[in-house]
Parts: C-alpha cells; structure tokens; sequence
C-alpha cells in the first residue's frame, strides 16, 4: 500500500487565533528571500520590510515579530501579499522555522519575545 505524504497546512501550524482575523496583519516580505509558511520573521527597521528573523543581526530583523502564515516566494521581488501573525495566537512547535544553528539561549530568548507579543508556541498543539 502507497504511503501518503503531505505538506503541512495552515491548520497544522495554526493552533488558535483570534475572531476576524485580529492575529494577523497583511505585511510585504523583501526581495531576496524565498521562506516557508512558520518562519519567524524579523522587520528592517529602515524599509519596515520583512525578513527572516536573524539574531546576530542589527537592522531590526535580530527581535521577532511573528509568524508568516503561508510560503511566500520573493526570489525576485518584493512580495505585498504576505500574512503575519502578529498577537493573539498559538501555533504547534514542530512547524515553527527557526534560522539554521540558532543558540539555545536565544531560541529561548525569542520564544518569550514572542510570547510577550502574545504568540505562544506550544508542543502539545
């Protein structure tokens, strides 16, 4: 029998979110960047553009911000069509993208970043 695999959905990372769509703010990703639906996200602070969140950074994008709610392809060009979840919200840990080799201490450290923004992430979810 042929096994199924498929890719995770909004739903699988989405746990709760509040009523008309308060959880979310519709933000533009900058060029350059081709991210997955659950990576956190950091804002430049000079362009108030998105980008994947980047602790060593110094432009903004070092403090978290959210959660892009879907892949979001912006290899060319900016991208305004992108969803964030911005507050009010618990999303499944296992679907959260965390930057590649990111320390302990500061994957702890946004956790709670996030958590005082009201986005909480949660193993049981």
């Amino acid at each position: 029998m042929p096994f199924i695999d498929s890719l995770p959905t909004l739903g699988d990372l989405l746990k709760f979110e509040a009523p008309q769509f308060y959880s979310r703010s519709a933000i533009t990703i900058a060029a350059g960047q081709n991210l997955a639906m659950g990576t956190v996200l950091g804002r430049k602070t000079a362009d108030d553009k998105h980008h994947a969140f980047d602790p060593a950074a110094t432009d903004g994008t070092e403090t978290p911000v959210g959660i892009l709610l879907g892949d979001i392809d912006a290899s060319l060009i900016d991208r305004e069509d992108a969803l964030l979840l911005a507050r009010h919200a618990m999303v499944a840990e296992k679907l959260v993208i965390w930057p590649a080799g990111i320390d302990a201490d500061v994957k702890r450290a946004a956790v709670r970043h996030l958590e005082d923004i009201g986005i909480l992430i949660r193993t049981s979810a």
